[in-house]
């Protein structure tokens, strides 16, 4: 049976979009501490908790490590707007979603120096690289983003830091044995949270055997959806 706290937590995670456009407003470091700290609750193997985050705010090394990640990340986006069709959207001057989306994503990575927290999300080894290792810190970013949104804030994990990796370690002094797993940006959200979209739940979810979509399998009423992914 559910009750208004656990419906208010199912809204916040189906609410959690990816945020992109911050205030120009720091966050405080008491909301800043809860944050991190419900990331930390997230599980891990054997409870060995490998995640590490390392905090850029407005530190003089945060500040280089920010104009590292903002080369990274317009390389990265550079790439992806030519590959995956935004650029050609923009230069149609098209109003279509991919486009408004590339205006996002353009003014995220023209502004990652001012961000105001930036968060990477590390990873200490405890054995040979793994392709499954992630399931022992993606979770606490998931925590992490939550409890953003819970506290007014809004975030995006990135991967688009992989480029400055080397230098961020040197900078960082980050261990060879250390992963950098992922790239977390946090601010108060210029935009707003809201309904996510994302494929039919029966397009999702099997029953029995792989693409077997079971009779239960349905979506709230009023739900949204996304045309992204392969075309059928």
């Amino acid at each position: 049976m559910s009750t208004d706290g656990s419906r208010e937590a199912l809204n916040v995670i189906a609410t959690t979009r990816s945020i992109r456009r911050y205030a120009d407003e720091q966050i405080p470091v008491t909301d800043l501490n809860e944050i991190i700290w419900h990331a930390t609750r997230a599980p891990s193997g054997s409870n060995r908790q490998p995640f590490r985050f390392l905090v850029l705010r407005d530190g003089p090394m945060a500040m280089q490590a920010k104009k590292l990640l903002g080369d990274s990340f317009r390389q990265g986006w550079a790439s992806k707007s030519e590959t995956d069709g935004y650029r050609s959207e923009v230069e149609k001057k098209s109003d279509s979603p991919k486009a408004r989306q590339a205006a996002t994503m353009q003014h995220y990575v023209d502004n990652i120096e001012i961000v105001p927290v930036v968060v990477l999300a590390c990873l200490v080894r405890y054995r040979e690289p793994s392709p499954y290792e992630g399931a022992s810190i993606y979770p606490a970013c998931q925590n992490l983003l939550l409890a953003a949104r819970a506290l007014g804030y809004g975030g995006a994990l990135t991967m688009w830091h992989q480029s400055a990796d080397a230098e961020l370690r040197l900078l960082l002094s980050i261990p060879e044995e250390v992963a950098l797993s992922a790239c977390i940006t946090l601010g108060r959200p210029l935009g707003s949270h809201g309904a996510v979209r994302r494929r039919p739940l029966a397009e999702l979810v099997f029953e029995d055997s792989w693409g077997s979509a079971p009779q239960w399998a349905s979506d709230p009423e009023g739900t949204s959806y996304t045309s992204a992914g392969p075309k059928k």
